[in-house]
């Protein structure tokens, strides 16, 4: 039995991490140690879904690693480890494609939106939703920390279980999925209507968490703002401006609401430098700590391969059961 509730959350290995991957996910990881039995995965096999460059893959897998850690992920309470040293995932991902209609994975709005992106789709990014199910469902998970964008798979995955529960017996643990709504969805510093991302070609669209002091508060001088001069949190008639909001309070630990009355009576420029000295002075000791991090790699490698290890301990027992209740010769 479990005695606490169990998270599970991951991240692609795909490109430098921004503020809106830490603020929307990596953060609430850090907060969801406390009080919870908690599974943070790299989720490499998600990332080939579309062509990727083996070495840079590498790196970018073991620095998705470093950045958990130097953001404050304890190994000594959280799992941390890589998705393809676990094989139950891709095992069970096949499973649950057998039990998910086309028409299903058809609607998923992401891959609609990367379909129309790339000249070629495959058909690992199609099945993307069943691998995300099996991610979840391997590890009996209460609770899903996702954004805005992702509550499509977790449905997905809640009818997944559910369907399989009901044809083969109590099985899987519904999940939940959990939306911080405030930073559900960080936007771009350039384009307030799309979402700040990694693949973006403008590189002032985000802020990435290694840039250096100097160019965060460049980027963020030049961030769009809004028609008129009030300073106020209204996402429908203000959304570049109360995107800037979220981010100061997140960094600045102040409610929005504070930040307003500050910036009652001033412009934009005082704002926005204030902001970029939040932002600078709050990624100041994860930038350190990740400084010291790369000194020791095999240290973080260990921890990955450790956690690996615990984690294919409690996706086995779960692939058993799947294994043996649809019929497999065990």
């Amino acid at each position: 039995m479990k005695n606490q509730k169990r998270v599970f959350s991951g991240v692609q290995p795909s490109g430098a991490l921004h503020i809106g991957n830490y603020l929307g996910a990596i953060k609430r990881f850090v907060e969801l140690q406390d009080g919870h039995e908690v599974f943070y995965c790299i989720v490499d096999e998600h990332a080939i879904t579309v062509p990727q460059d083996p070495l840079g893959l590498r790196a970018d897998t073991l620095n998705v690693a470093l950045t958990y850690l130097a953001a404050g992920v304890d190994p000594r309470r959280s799992t941390i480890f890589v998705q393809s040293h676990v094989p139950a995932h891709a095992e069970l991902g096949w499973i649950l494609n057998t039990f998910t209609p086309m028409g299903e994975l058809e609607r998923m709005t992401q891959y609609k939106e990367k379909r129309a992106k790339h000249r070629s789709v495959f058909a690992g990014l199609f099945n993307y939703p069943t691998l995300m199910a099996a991610d979840i469902l391997l590890y009996q998970t209460d609770i899903v920390p996702v954004g805005e964008d992702q509550l499509q798979h977790i449905e997905l995955t809640r009818s997944l279980a559910e369907r399989f529960n009901n044809r083969y017996g109590k099985t899987f643990t519904i999940p939940e999925g959990r939306v911080k709504k405030e930073t559900a969805r960080i936007l771009s510093l350039d384009d307030p209507g799309n979402k700040m991302s990694k693949s973006d070609a403008n590189d002032k669209s985000r802020i990435n968490l290694l840039d250096t002091p100097a160019l965060i508060r460049e980027k963020l001088k030049a961030a769009v703002t809004d028609s008129g001069k009030e300073i106020a949190y209204a996402p429908g008639r203000k959304p570049a401006i109360s995107n800037l909001l979220v981010i100061f309070s997140e960094f600045s630990a102040r409610p929005i609401g504070d930040i307003e009355k500050t910036y009652r009576s001033k412009g934009y420029a005082e704002f926005k430098s204030d902001l970029a000295e939040a932002v600078v002075e709050g990624l100041a000791p994860f930038q350190n700590k990740l400084r010291e991090l790369n000194k020791n790699k095999s240290s973080v490698l260990k921890i990955l391969h450790d956690g690996s290890r615990k984690a294919a301990t409690v996706a086995a027992k779960t692939l058993a059961d799947v294994k043996s209740k649809i019929g497999f010769l065990t």
